[in-house]
């Protein structure tokens, strides 16, 4: 098997199953999320597809503890360039119509995810997609949980952000499917028409809000082409104003912001969610920008 580029974990790798292309995802032993996680993923990927562009299941294996023996998902080969490389290309040899067009693209496959109602928010924990219980904590408490090695006034900066986010959250009382990891780097596209043709690493999958991916579109890219499209894209679909929306988003994007920014060292997102977070603490503003250019790749 062949590692595939792109992402940290060094767990996905070019194989051949029946003859053609396929892509394994290994789960070693001891996996934090325990054996189950290639079911669950698995699951997942069924229930999404048709609703966006997924892989197709070939084959499911759990991890066995005992016996050393890694799980495994196995899934067919699906064709495009990875979405943070196109809008490289784009972001330094286009107008903004490049990024318009794959924004919308983007901005569809998110608002078709958060069509899909969930009865309450959690991590779904086994693969009947059985939804177990977030840590019981807001996030300011998250905040001050994650970011202890922070400057204490820092942190409490961010706090204070924090609770006023949360306010703005709670105004939208629905859970829906969150893919949890929805961004350019995570999405296959057709370099020639920009359409998204396959929506992959759902391992952060779980019932949440409806505006968290949405935030995580947004998170590192910032150009003003890109950023209206994906915002008027969802909004047409799911409706809602774009301004709150963009406001909604950033705020949901703090939760997983700040369980980046909690392991910055261990690898380049990380560090660069830490400081976006300083940023945001340092100013006040969830939309601060602290980086040179409108996208980080």
């Amino acid at each position: 098997m062949t590692p595939l580029a792109g992402g940290y974990s060094g767990r996905t790798f070019l194989g051949e199953a029946a003859g053609g292309r396929a892509v394994v995802r290994v789960y070693p032993p001891g996996d934090v999320r325990g054996p189950e996680a290639p079911e669950v993923d698995g699951a997942v990927l069924r229930l999404v597809r048709g609703l966006v562009p997924v892989p197709e299941v070939l084959e499911v294996r759990r991890a066995h503890d005992a016996s050393d023996r890694p799980g495994l998902l196995v899934t067919s080969w699906m064709a495009g360039d990875r979405g943070d490389l196109v809008v490289a290309r784009l972001t330094d040899g286009d107008d903004g119509q490049g990024l318009a067009d794959l924004g919308r693209a983007l901005g569809h496959a998110a608002a078709a995810l958060a069509g899909m109602p969930m009865l309450r928010p959690g991590p779904f924990v086994d693969a009947e997609l059985r939804i177990g219980r977030f840590p019981d904590a807001d996030l300011p408490e998250w905040v001050a949980a994650r970011l202890e090695r922070w400057p204490a006034a820092l942190r409490e900066r961010l706090e204070g952000v924090a609770g006023a986010a949360e306010e703005v959250l709670d105004a939208v009382d629905r859970t829906c499917l969150v893919h949890g990891d929805l961004n350019p780097k995570n999405v296959l596209v057709d370099a020639r028409t920009l359409a998204v043709t396959a929506v992959l690493d759902w391992e952060y999958a779980h019932a949440g809000h409806p505006w968290t991916d949405v935030g995580n579109l947004l998170r590192f890219e910032r150009h003003p082409a890109y950023v209206d499209a994906v915002v008027r894209a969802w909004t047409l679909v799911r409706g809602g104003d774009a301004d709150e929306l963009l406001d909604g988003a950033r705020a949901a994007d703090l939760w997983a912001l700040v369980d980046l920014a909690s392991r910055a060292g261990t690898n380049p997102v990380a560090d660069r969610a830490e400081a976006l977070l300083r940023a945001v603490a340092d100013t006040g503003d969830l939309h601060a920008w602290p980086f040179d250019g409108l996208s980080v790749a």
